[in-house]
């Protein structure tokens, strides 16, 4: 499968050489998700899975926001008069994007700019690799609306981020983590100016898809597996990826070109 000519309806997609790049485009609202586009996101992170022409992902800012969010008028005012049945319906749906991202194979680098808060700051959370601007607000602000701090994956997910005592502070408070704070913490791995972070976090996505990729995706599902996994059991799932790893073309390229005092030139196979 190919995903270079994905024409999506409810969100931006281009590709700049092998690296995709996803922008929600309501930058006059901020960028809110509707029920279409986190549809639609879920389903093209599964299909990156078989995608052949992709092999990193930058998830941009837009405008000079990341997302703010479900929209008001177009997600919560209906769940409000929604029944559990179609409540559940909702809420594993937006579940199903967070597992989409953390399955599809490919490295993830959130670029954050502005405003990311709600189910914006869960995607960044998602992400493999954050950028962000000075002025990037974030903020898991379900409990300001009335919901619980554990909202697609983020009681699991953020405490190995930041720790616990941290992921308790912001979930409970729903309070704005500023981006000094989310770097000195580890969530955002580097702060870069506005204008440059489109093109930073793009730069890192491209070095990435130049390099092992199949062995990325390898990185990404043992990062993910080994949270349930005992150290002993860690050691030995590590063992049999790498033994996989180094039956692959690129292991061999890369001794080559060692032995020949070259780079490596990767071919993700």
């Amino acid at each position: 499968m190919k995903l270079a000519d994905l024409t999506p309806r409810h969100f931006l997609w281009r590709m700049e050489g092998d690296v995709a790049v996803i922008q929600l485009n309501r930058p006059e609202r901020k960028n809110p998700l509707t029920f279409d586009s986190y549809a639609e996101l879920r389903d093209t992170f599964r299909d990156l899975v078989y995608a052949e022409d992709v092999k990193a992902v930058v998830f941009a800012a837009n405008g000079d926001d990341f997302c703010s969010g479900g929209d008001v008028h177009e997600i919560i005012a209906p769940l409000v008069d929604s029944d559990m049945k179609e409540l559940l319906a909702f809420t594993r749906m937006t579940g199903d994007l967070v597992k989409a991202m953390i399955h599809c194979g490919r490295p993830v680098i959130a670029a954050v700019d502005g405003i990311c808060v709600g189910a914006g700051a869960i995607i960044a959370m998602a992400s493999d690799i954050r950028f962000a601007t000075p002025r990037a607000s974030t903020a898991f602000l379900f409990t300001r609306v009335g919901l619980a701090g554990c909202d697609m994956g983020a009681c699991a997910m953020l405490p190995r981020i930041i720790g616990q005592g941290r992921a308790a502070d912001l979930l409970y408070s729903g309070r704005s983590m500023s981006a000094e704070e989310g770097h000195q913490w580890g969530f955002y791995n580097r702060l870069v100016e506005p204008e440059a972070l489109e093109a930073e976090a793009l730069a890192y996505a491209t070095r990435l898809a130049k390099g092992p990729t199949f062995a990325h995706g390898i990185t990404k599902t043992q990062l993910n597996q080994e949270w349930s996994m005992s150290l002993e059991q860690a050691i030995e799932s590590e063992a049999q990826a790498q033994a996989i790893c180094m039956q692959t073309r690129d292991f061999e390229r890369a001794y080559r070109a060692f032995a020949a005092r070259q780079k490596p030139v990767f071919g993700g196979d």
